[in-house]
């Protein structure tokens, strides 16, 4: 990668550190749908039970997005990052020896509170570290950590789960710390000064970010895409192993095809919207979300495990895609004083929508006896207006 920074060595340590984290941020996110398919069967929890545990780690990361975000704003992204990775990886450890509903809500609840400060704070390290043309392009490369994220929760994690899922977590805490290790020796202690930062930046009232109005719409399409991506994440092992008789490692190597689209989409997403798609990420974002609500309609509208194996892959490529274009938006519209904080108060919507996502599906799904096909096709229905909702945005 061509970074724009004076030391390209540094440049690419600092994207290694965030990618490291990344990933375990996206490995947990993932594992969690998988491990709960034998804790409910070990605890007899219901689905709308597993629809909490699932739901309680994204409420409590939503309720941090805002001032994860302000804070890295003021006390820099490095001690964010850090202080973030710290927390999840004791959680981490912790739900590996836990045994009541209540614990599992508990620990749950407290690695959100650790995710809520990574995405902010790696917002704001891009923009501290990369100039301005070129971070669109770095945050997409980052992103693809959601997709490696999926393959180690869907390879590594699915098969030391399928032993014991205990085992499962004690791995977890261990990659958080050598994640922790990796940004706390490779990201620079001072951010790197790029052109566009020499100058003093001027000081923004927290009130002007939060009331900006394109700050508020496309925290409200972030609830909408995220609903579907996360809805999809949390319960497609449910769904494959329910649907297709499918044991967890069987569950596990259908969604490691889903994980490795999400990288190519990730990774894809920067480079069109770079090259073909210049100045046209609303259109972009309505095409993704086309493919993916079609796909996700015809997933549980017909029953051939092959087709359904390409559709997984598709909707993990689409739905990443969508985000991502998305998620990297601010780095084009808003101005770098006011990055971490504009990222903060935006994936709060995105984590909001992760935290309805799991007990609304969860809900539907029991309230149908068991059927995922009305929870699957809201799930549709939800990109499909966020996609739309993409055009009320006007960037000056």
């Amino acid at each position: 990668m061509n970074l724009s920074e004076p030391n390209t060595h540094a440049g690419t340590k600092t994207i290694v550190a965030l990618m490291a984290g990344y990933s375990m941020v996206y490995m947990d996110k993932n594992m969690v749908s998988t491990a709960i398919i034998p804790i409910a069967k070990q605890f007899n929890f219901t689905t709308s039970q597993t629809g909490m545990i699932m739901s309680m780690f994204f409420l409590a990361y939503t309720l941090m997005q805002i001032p994860g975000g302000w804070l890295a704003d003021k006390v820099g992204a490095k001690k964010v990052l850090l202080l973030s990775l710290g927390i999840i990886c004791l959680f981490s450890y912790a739900f590996g020896f836990v045994s009541s509903l209540i614990l599992f809500f508990a620990i749950r609840f407290g690695a959100g509170l650790g995710h809520g400060g990574y995405p902010p704070s790696c917002s704001k390290a891009v923009a501290e570290n990369f100039s301005k043309e070129k971070r669109v392009m770095v945050q997409s490369s980052i992103m693809t950590t959601s997709g490696i994220g999926g393959l180690l929760a869907f390879v590594l994690g699915a098969n030391v789960i399928a032993i014991n899922w205990r085992y499962g977590y004690i791995l977890l805490g261990t990659l958080f710390l050598i994640a922790f290790l990796l940004v706390l020796f490779l990201l620079p202690k001072d951010a790197n000064v790029t052109k566009d930062t020499k100058e003093e930046l001027p000081k923004v009232p927290f009130k002007e970010v939060i009331t900006n109005r394109n700050v508020i719409l496309i925290f409200v399409i972030m609830i909408l895409l995220n609903i579907t991506y996360y809805g999809a994440m949390s319960w497609l092992p449910s769904y494959l192993t329910k649907t297709y008789q499918l044991s967890l490692g069987a569950a596990g190597a259908i969604l490691a095809v889903n994980a490795i689209s999400q990288v190519i989409g990730s990774f894809m997403t920067g480079i069109i919207l770079s090259k073909w798609f210049e100045g046209k990420q609303k259109q972009f974002i309505l095409i993704c979300s086309i493919i993916s609500a079609t796909c996700i309609y015809t997933l549980v509208n017909i029953h051939n495990i092959a087709l359904s194996l390409v559709l997984v892959a598709l909707i993990g490529m689409t739905t990443i895609s969508a985000f991502t274009a998305t998620f990297t938006w601010p780095q084009k519209i808003f101005k770098q004083e006011v990055i971490g904080s504009s990222v903060g108060i935006i994936n709060t919507g995105g984590t909001f929508g992760g935290f309805l996502a799991p007990i609304i599906i969860g809900s539907l799904v029991q309230s149908a006896g068991g059927d995922f096909k009305i929870g699957f096709i809201f799930l549709a229905i939800s990109i499909l207006i966020g996609g739309f909702s993409t055009f009320t945005v006007h960037p000056n």
